[in-house]
Order: C-alpha cells, then sequence, then structure tokens
C-alpha cells in the first residue's frame, strides 16, 4: 500500500505543479528552461506511475474491503467510461465542439472513469487510487476553468464534424479496451468476455 501512496504523491503531485506550486514551477523553468523541466516531469510521473501499477497490484493481492458492490455496478461503470474515452480523445483530436465547450476535457475524463471505478470496487487501494485521481481533477478542472475565464482563453466554436471524429474514435478505443485490453493488461474483464 506503501508503493500505491508514494506513486499516488509522486504522480499526481508532479501533475499538480501549476495548481498547488505555480510560482516555483515558473522559477524552475526561468532558471534551468522548459526543456529541464519537461525531463524532470516526466521522470518523476513516470517513477510514480510504475509506483502506482506496482502498488496496486501489490494491493490487489489481499485487499483490505471498506464496502463489496453489487454486480450492476460494474454495468454502470462500463457506461460511465464511455464518455471518459470519448472526451480523452476530445484532448487529442483539434477542433471539436466538445473540447471548446469542456476546455479540458482530459481532467473530465479523468473524473468520469475515477468515479466509474469507484462504483464498481470496494477496497482500500480502490479508495486511495480512484478517489485520489478524482479528488486530483476535480480540483484542477475547477481551478483550471477559473485560470481560463481569468485569463480569457477561448478554445474557438469547435465543427460538429470533428465532434463525430472523436466520438467514433473515442467508443472504438473504449471498446478496445473494454473488450480486450482491459482483461490482457490489468486482468479483469469488465465485459466478462
Amino acid at each position: 500500500m506503501l508503493l500505491l501512496i508514494l506513486g499516488l504523491i509522486l504522480f499526481l503531485g508532479m501533475h499538480s505543479a501549476r495548481l498547488f506550486a505555480a510560482d516555483k514551477r515558473a522559477s524552475f523553468i526561468a532558471a534551468k528552461g522548459p526543456l529541464a523541466w519537461k525531463g524532470m516531469y516526466a521522470l518523476v510521473s513516470i517513477v510514480g506511475f510504475v509506483l502506482i501499477i506496482y502498488g496496486y497490484g501489490q494491493a490487489r493481492m489481499s485487499p483490505t474491503w471498506l464496502w463489496i458492490s453489487p454486480v450492476w455496478t460494474r454495468h454502470l461503470a462500463a457506461l460511465l467510461t464511455i464518455p471518459a474515452f470519448i472526451l480523452i480523445v476530445a484532448t487529442y483530436i483539434p477542433g471539436s465542439c466538445i473540447k471548446a465547450r469542456v476546455g479540458h476535457p482530459m481532467l473530465l475524463g479523468v473524473k468520469f472513469w475515477a468515479l466509474a471505478h469507484l462504483i464498481a470496487n470496494g477496497s482500500l487501494a480502490d479508495l486511495l487510487l480512484f478517489g485520489g485521481f478524482l479528488a486530483w481533477a476535480t480540483a484542477l478542472f475547477v481551478v483550471s476553468r477559473k485560470r481560463d475565464r481569468a485569463a480569457g482563453v477561448s478554445y474557438g466554436k469547435g465543427k460538429p464534424v470533428m465532434d463525430a471524429v472523436v466520438v467514433v474514435v473515442g467508443l472504438v478505443a473504449w471498446a478496445a479496451f473494454a473488450f480486450y485490453l482491459h482483461g490482457a493488461w490489468i486482468g479483469v474483464k469488465p465485459m466478462g468476455v
């Protein structure tokens, strides 16, 4: 459990630098340059991510159950991950109305993903992992939207045709993950196949 917690601190902490340490981040970039920041950001994030994966895997071996979720919550979780995938895809495909409206679709997608997994999983490790990501994404989304409004940031109008592309790619990615990759990578087959 300690490795999971340490991984979450490193990964989410690094991804929260603009939220909690904007001045220190700016000072570091001014002193050492943007490439040094990106290198450190990537290194700390990768180490944190590896610790999360390893720590969560270890915690799953002997779980501490806080609640047992009913079977139907798995189906709800599968449905909630559909908008998560669509929003995450909207982050990377420019020109969609979804990105223009949401502003930070990755963070909203992480919120859907984390909430879906919290609903369907009830161990202490699940609460730490998915609850941590949900709290982080919620806080960063609120702060980022406020920062955008204060700075007058506009994401344009977007084009409905790009929304169609985002939705199709998101659904294909969701299906690939739900029906195959989740079982192959995580060891849990959410769709039971």
